[in-house]
């Protein structure tokens, strides 16, 4: 069985392992849809991604779980769903039909939709976040000092 899921994987964690570890453990196959740096630009705005495409693609492909990564140039994955024909896709807990663009090409192609849960561990914008205020935290203490 072909699974697919897809994502930014920016600053890759344990997290991120372990959801691409559960896809993998649904069938024979994971590909990987990994959005392209224009396009995570689109989505998150000027200041992402925090590692380049190329970067982020080889860690993945390290990863035993992951058989194959695919650029995902758009925004969102139906094309590349509608393309590959994968049996299963999976999603992050949170996600719902409602919030997933790509709902539409996973019924044509007949595909099932698994929701996995989320695993502990900081996402990107949350590890992003707590460097700052480490950051801007040592800055105060720096300037009350002197």
């Amino acid at each position: 069985m072909l699974i697919f899921t897809n994502g930014v994987f920016d600053l890759l964690t344990a997290a991120h392992v372990r959801f691409l570890e559960a896809a993998k453990g649904l069938g024979d196959c994971l590909i990987v849809g990994l959005n392209t740096d224009k396009s995570i630009r689109h989505i998150k705005g000027d200041l992402r991604p925090i590692v380049p495409y190329k970067q982020r693609e080889t860690v993945l492909r390290a990863l035993r779980s992951v058989d194959s990564v695919i650029p995902l140039y758009e925004n969102e994955p139906s094309a590349l769903i509608r393309h590959l024909r994968p049996d299963i896709v999976t999603k992050a807990k949170g996600y719902s039909r409602e919030n997933m663009p790509e709902w539409e090409a996973i019924e044509e192609v007949g595909a099932k939709v698994i929701f996995l849960p989320t695993f502990d561990g900081f996402s990107t914008t949350e590890i992003v976040e707590k460097i700052i205020q480490e950051h801007i935290s040592y800055r105060l203490s720096e300037w009350k000092k002197e």
